[in-house]
């Protein structure tokens, strides 16, 4: 009797022992969100990834007035990033802004991340963490058919119109003394603004980067030869969110090597 009591000691034993086992102790392990950075985690966590975009630049970021859909190669890497964040591309949060807002956006916690043809530079990196660029330009000149200009040269005295706080208006400036001419700037809230008073004759000249003056381009005016400042994008994050800046910029890294990057440049004709 004493035999068979123990006998049936052992077998109890031994199914506690495997119900045990079942119930945690092989179980897979999952990534814990708890694990990732305060700022990524509540982008996770909101299940929203929010972003300062251009609105007026086209097939960089441009809201179409006719289906108010905002469309571009930049949302398109806000897209990505949107993916890998919080596994949807759709989920994300728009903010128009101009060149004078970005930082400030970014300043007030009001969006994660900045991608929005912001040229970065050194002076810029002090306050901003900026990505590796994913895209360059020059900064170039589109002027009136019927002013029958050719060059910066023949803009001597000349009115030209730049955004608030870009920096086409340095490197004009900067052309402009190697040539040894005198030109006046104006200065405009957005781009949309430069090209209207370019229309309207307030302005001779209308500058920025070439790829947003081919978006403006129409049947009365040309953009000039003329290439200035090589003007590099990148997406930009809030100086203290280190994770979150090297998380965008590994992702677009990664799509440079895997060339979807390319795939997306040539979706949006951008070179």
């Amino acid at each position: 009797m004493k035999r068979q009591y123990f006998l049936l000691s052992l077998v109890v034993l031994f199914i506690i022992s495997l119900l045990a086992m079942g119930c945690g102790g092989t179980a897979p392990s999952q990534p814990a969100k708890s694990d990732a950075a305060p700022e990524i985690k509540a982008i996770q966590d909101r299940g929203i990834l929010k972003a300062g975009i251009k609105v007026d630049v086209p097939k960089f970021g441009y809201k179409d007035p006719q289906t108010g859909k905002i469309e571009g190669f930049e949302i398109d890497l806000v897209k990505a990033l949107a993916k890998k964040l919080v596994g949807d591309e759709n989920k994300i949060e728009l903010t128009g802004t101009v060149a004078k807002t970005r930082g400030p956006l970014l300043d007030n916690g009001d969006v994660d991340l900045v991608v929005a043809t912001f040229t970065i530079t050194e002076e810029r990196k002090q306050s901003y963490n900026f990505t590796d660029p994913y895209f360059t330009d020059g900064v170039a000149l589109l002027v009136k058919k019927a002013g029958g200009y050719q060059s910066l040269k023949d803009l001597a005295g000349k009115k030209i119109g730049v955004a608030q706080s870009s920096t086409s208006r340095k490197a004009v400036q900067a052309e402009a003394d190697k040539q040894g001419i005198k030109v006046n700037f104006l200065e405009y809230g957005s781009y949309a603004e430069v090209k209207a008073a370019l229309d309207s004759g307030r302005v001779d000249c209308f500058s920025v980067d070439a790829a947003i003056l081919f978006g403006y381009l129409d049947a009365s005016t040309v953009v000039l030869p003329d290439r200035f400042s090589p003007q590099e994008y990148g997406a930009a994050t809030k100086k203290s969110n280190v994770a979150l800046a090297k998380l965008v910029n590994d992702t677009f890294n990664d799509m440079k090597k895997s060339g979807e990057m390319d795939k997306l440049l040539a979706k949006w004709g951008l070179k």
